[in-house]
């Protein structure tokens, strides 16, 4: 069932089977030439009779969505924009120009990548019988693909118009390298994506697509939305809040906590991510050995991109010696 924010503007909760997520959360916003759709779920039988249900619902069909706005290209997001396509050629897919260019390595070429992803996570210390595991955890999610090119890539500072309302695109990086948000500034609503969500610290790793940096860009990009004139933010998950200075300010003392606790574990020696990754807390009920190859990937390459932030901020050296890279404490750190 959609649930109406605004006037002209519904959220519709789409499944996700089997994920601790539950379901990813798809906007309706209405338009006078039609209406704009912002991300999409998987493509799954489930997610597609979803869509078709809350659009009749509302009296619309998939024609009658001018535009899919994805925020990110992860398979949630975007599974289904590919079937939207097939079945409404005439709506219009918008991605960033970032995340448009990582579609192709991510879902068609993907056996390149992945050897990529294999030889970074084997520089970062995980160990060769749980290589193999690592490198292809990623790969289950593909069934939830089909695969669409954007007609129009964003940039960050447009105004999406619908005739009704006036959607600004902010740039976003750091969950993916073109992640946006969309914000409505006549009720102050933002759809943050994966940015911010109310209860769960986004994951922001370090990847073969990611940049150098995507901890310090994230970290940024939230600053620049600490002072948004914000009534209520619309996530991609969870539920929708309305203290967004609050949230912002617990996720930044939560990677200030595990910088920290980084600190620590290198604080008498060099370590690689995968033995860091090993000796911090992560908010799961499991032990370090316990964890699936999925979630321990996910561990170690988060704890990478806290080292390469903070490298960039003077705390940490970066050792590369033998294919190896280690990290340790700066004697005189900021």
């Amino acid at each position: 069932m959609e649930m109406k924010v605004a006037p002209g503007i519904y959220q519709l909760k789409m499944p996700l089977l089997d994920s601790p997520l539950r379901h990813l959360n798809c906007y309706l916003i209405e338009g006078k030439r039609g209406w704009l759709m912002l991300d999409t779920g998987w493509h799954t039988p489930d997610a597609f009779n979803t869509l078709e249900a809350g659009l009749k619902d509302l009296g619309l069909v998939l024609a009658d969505v001018a535009a899919v706005v994805v925020t990110h290209v992860h398979p949630d997001h975007f599974g289904l924009a590919g079937k939207i396509k097939q079945v409404s050629p005439r709506t219009e897919l918008l991605t960033h120009c970032w995340e448009s260019d990582l579609i192709e390595p991510r879902y068609v070429r993907f056996s390149e990548l992945m050897d990529k992803m294999g030889v970074m996570l084997q520089r970062h210390g995980v160990p060769p019988l749980d290589l193999s595991a690592l490198e292809s955890a990623s790969m289950p999610a593909l069934q939830f693909v089909t695969v669409a090119f954007p007609d129009h890539v964003l940039y960050g500072g447009e105004i999406l118009g619908t005739g009704i309302y006036d959607l600004e695109v902010i740039w976003t990086p750091g969950h993916s390298p073109g992640h946006i948000c969309l914000y409505e500034p006549k009720n102050q609503l933002l759809f943050s994506g994966d940015h911010i969500l109310p209860r769960t610290t986004p994951n922001v790793s370090y990847h073969v697509q990611s940049g150098d940096n995507p901890l310090g860009d994230y970290l940024y990009a939230l600053q620049k939305l600490q002072n948004l004139p914000v009534a209520k933010v619309l996530p991609a998950h969870e539920h929708i809040f309305d203290d967004l200075q609050s949230r912002i300010e617990q996720i930044v003392k939560h990677h200030n906590r595990r910088r920290s606790e980084i600190r620590q574990a290198i604080a008498k020696e060099p370590h690689s991510a995968y033995d860091i990754s090993s000796k911090i807390t992560w908010d799961v009920e499991l032990v370090w050995e316990q964890f699936p190859p999925l979630q321990r990937r996910f561990a170690v390459m988060e704890t990478v991109a806290h080292l390469e932030w903070m490298r960039w901020e003077g705390i940490v050296w970066r050792i590369v010696t033998d294919n190896s890279i280690w990290y340790g404490l700066r004697e005189v750190a900021k």
